[in-house]
C-alpha cells in the first residue's frame, strides 16, 4: 500500500477534457492545468477561427459546407499551448479579429467542417499521450474517454466581462 503522502508517479496517458460556452474560463484553467500536469493543451476553438480565417482571405463562402470542409482539409494548422499556425504562419493575434469573431459561428455550424476538425482532434490526443484539450463538444464528441472531463461556466455577467477583456487584449483573469 502506498503511503498518502508519497507522490505517485505520472500516469504514461491522461487526456483532460474542458468543454463549457465562451467566456467560462476554458483557455485560462487548461493553461494552468496543462503546465501543472505538464501536458500538451490543445485549444480547438483556435482550430474553428484558423478556418474561419483562411476562408475570409481566400473569399470561400461562410454558406458554402463543402468548400469550407475541403479548405480545412488542405490547411495545415498546428495549434497547440501557445501557438496557432496556419500553413506556417503565426495567425495567434489575427484569429481573435472582430472580422473572426462575427464569422467563426457560421464556419462551426456546419456538420462537414465540425467531421474534419473533430477527427484531427482526435489524431492530435492520439500524439499527445498527456493532454488537456479545451472547447466545446470536448467530453461528449471529440474526447468522450477522457479521463477527466470539466465543464466550467460562469455567470453571464462574468462570461461578459472575460470576453470584453480578451477583445481588448488584456487577461481575462483580474
Amino acid at each position: 500500500m502506498t503511503h498518502p503522502a508519497t507522490p505517485r508517479p505520472a500516469p504514461d496517458r491522461l487526456v483532460v477534457a474542458i468543454d463549457g460556452p465562451s467566456g467560462a474560463g476554458k483557455s485560462t484553467v487548461a493553461a494552468l492545468l496543462a503546465a501543472r500536469l505538464g501536458a500538451a493543451r490543445l485549444d480547438t476553438g483556435a482550430m474553428y477561427r484558423a478556418v474561419t480565417l483562411a476562408a475570409l482571405r481566400r473569399g470561400v463562402p461562410l454558406d458554402d459546407e463543402p468548400a469550407l470542409a475541403a479548405l480545412a482539409r488542405r490547411l495545415v494548422l498546428d495549434v497547440g499551448d501557445d501557438r496557432v499556425l496556419l500553413d506556417g504562419e503565426d495567425v495567434a493575434a489575427a484569429i481573435r479579429s472582430p472580422e473572426v469573431d462575427r464569422a467563426v459561428s457560421h464556419v462551426a455550424a456546419h456538420p462537414a467542417v465540425r467531421a474534419v476538425l473533430v477527427a484531427a482532434q482526435q489524431r492530435w490526443i492520439q500524439d499527445h499521450p498527456r493532454a488537456v484539450v479545451e472547447g466545446r463538444d470536448i467530453g461528449t464528441v471529440v474526447a468522450p474517454g477522457a479521463d477527466l472531463k470539466v465543464y466550467l461556466t460562469a455567470p453571464p455577467a462574468e462570461r461578459g466581462r472575460r470576453r470584453a477583456a480578451q477583445r481588448a487584449g488584456q487577461a481575462a483573469d483580474p
